[in-house]
């Protein structure tokens, strides 16, 4: 390759060069995040990260836990090679943790355990053991983004969709619902085109849809993949940060019996439940010794330092902080984060259906196309928030979005303040004078009511149909009051624009109101332009949008 090749390194291998230029929406996102991150006192304005799902509520009480004496231990043995699949008191440790959270019913064994330096280093060194290069491995979308690089990037092996919908259907489907059918028609289907799946990776909790799957559906999951002789790769690295008392959620390690134990591999992490992904701590629990072996030959490259092997292992095995102080704490800090966010959501937002999955920015957007999403994206970093678009999910159905809340209120304040209407809703898109149009006959049909008058749209949408449903006693889904069972809101961005164009209006004119200048430069008079008619019309949305 010669050295003029735009792009391309000539010290580099093709593999080289693919790998050096790769990046996905996720990877640029945190890139410029990292280039500019906001900082109360140094960096004031820098970029808002709430794209990336890291827990930033809990730093004092793991400062508080994480500087005590018993953490401050260093031996020879620490500073030795341990085993390649972690030291044997950190995974005696992890068995017994294991053992008592996910209620296993008899001990798990700590040669069962290997712990690699996070869950995606256990990705990447699964997908390199168990397929061959070109392999695929089957995983409903939208999912976790980086799994696409973490099975790609070293081992070659693929990732084959299996699309869920987001409308659900009138025979009681929810929305992005997962069935086995969906499972056998795209293992159908990747073999029809050639591919050799070698596994399914299932999340529950799930990343990014917040979905918690009821033991009877796992077993199911884990049914499908036994009798198409697929490893069942369990992500459970969320299993601990469901914060909706309604909502139960069980392990896999919870099962008196797996359907296939040699093919059903369970992954759990530090970095979302104890809200430390810096640590670097991802374990599997297999009973496929045949594997572990494998993954101990991979084990030097994802190796952890003994001092943080020896931290994690206090940490826990201290089942009172655990379980009394931490665990309650984090639960309530999320709870009042997600409370708030979801708040300010109906307030800014002329929202369709603020439910489990659904809110509406379709105001803002001009097609449903994943262009038109990434151009919004982009316009969120512009405006110095980060926030991850459906399609760095791999979401079959452009305009959604997922907002990670699990941060501090006056960084949530930052993060939803921003004055992006006049870039977003530009001269292109619905404009203020539009709207006002669209509104003129509903605002006279409903003036005598104001009284009455919503901020968010209680007619239902295509997308908030199933919400009735999805509060009915044997779904293992919260109800809109209580949504999120994860750190994140995935958000509907395309959803079908409400029927009636007032609600939206008012929403739109509710966000403009909170803009210092917005009223100085758009007056009724102003707004008014040429159609003395606008300004009436004008004033009674004001009127009402300040209620």
């Amino acid at each position: 390759i010669g050295a003029e090749t735009p792009g391309r390194s000539v010290y580099l291998s093709n593999r080289g060069n693919s790998i050096r230029q790769h990046q996905g929406i996720l990877q640029e996102g945190y890139a410029k995040y990292g280039m500019d991150r906001h900082h109360d006192t140094d960096n004031p304005n820098g970029i808002i990260n709430m794209g990336t799902s890291e827990n930033k509520l809990c730093y004092d009480l793991l400062h508080k836990r994480l500087t005590k004496p018993d953490m401050l231990h260093i031996n020879p043995s620490l500073l030795q090679y341990s085993d390649w699949t972690g030291h044997a008191f950190l995974r005696e440790e992890v068995a017994k943790f294991l053992s008592h959270y996910c209620c296993s019913p008899r001990p798990l064994k700590a040669d069962s355990v290997v712990v690699m330096n996070g869950c995606g280093s256990l990705f990447s060194s699964i997908a390199a053991v168990i397929c061959d290069p070109k392999d695929a491995i089957l995983i409903p979308t939208p999912f976790y983004g980086v799994i696409t690089e973490d099975l790609h990037l070293y081992s070659d092996v693929r990732l084959f969709h299996v699309p869920l919908d987001p409308e659900g259907n009138d025979k009681g489907s929810r929305p992005f619902q997962l069935t086995v059918g969906k499972l056998e028609d795209g293992l159908k289907r990747a073999k029809q085109e050639g591919f050799i799946i070698r596994a399914v990776i299932l999340m529950n909790p799930h990343n990014p849809l917040a979905e918690i799957y009821t033991q009877k559906e796992m077993i199911a999951f884990l049914e499908f993949a036994k009798r198409n002789e697929l490893h069942a790769i369990v992500d459970e690295v969320y299993m601990l940060t469901v914060f909706d008392e309604s909502v139960t959620f069980h392990s896999v390690l919870s099962m008196d019996s797996l359907p296939d134990p040699q093919r059903t591999h369970v992954m759990w992490g530090m970095s979302k439940d104890f809200a430390m992904a810096g640590i670097r701590i991802g374990t599997l629990y297999t009973e496929n010794a045949d594997l572990v072996e494998a993954l101990a030959q991979l084990g030097s490259f994802h190796g952890i330092p003994g001092s943080t092997q020896h931290q994690v292992a206090q940490l826990l095995q201290d089942r009172e902080w655990i379980s009394v102080e931490f665990l309650p704490e984090n639960r309530s800090r999320l709870k009042t984060a997600h409370s708030y966010l979801t708040q300010e959501l109906r307030v800014l937002i002329p929202l369709t259906d603020l439910s489990l999955y659904t809110s509406s920015f379709s105001y803002y957007l001009k097609e449903s196309t994943f262009e038109e999403e990434l151009s919004l994206w982009r316009c969120f970093l512009r405006h110095k928030v980060v926030l991850s678009c459906g399609q760095a999910f791999s979401c079959s159905t452009p305009g959604w979005f997922r907002i990670v809340f699990a941060d501090q209120q006056h960084h949530l304040e930052l993060g939803q303040s921003l004055k992006i209407e006049e870039e977003i809703a530009g001269p292109d898109s619905h404009s203020i004078k539009e709207a006002i149009e669209e509104s003129k006959k509903s605002v006279k049909e409903d003036s005598a009511d104001t009284d009455n008058a919503a901020f968010v749209n209680s007619t239902p949408s295509p997308r908030s149909k199933s919400s009735d449903r999805l509060k009915e006693k044997d779904s293992p889904v919260p109800d809109s009051d209580s949504l999120a069972t994860e750190e994140f809101v995935l958000l509907d961005c395309q959803a079908s624009k409400p029927a009636d164009g007032l609600e939206s209006l008012i929403g739109t004119l509710r966000h403009q109101l909170r803009s210092s200048d917005w009223l100085e430069k758009n007056t009724p008079e102003t707004a008014a332009g040429e159609d003395p008619e606008i300004r009436d019309v004008f004033l009674a949305l004001m009127q009402r949008a300040r209620k």
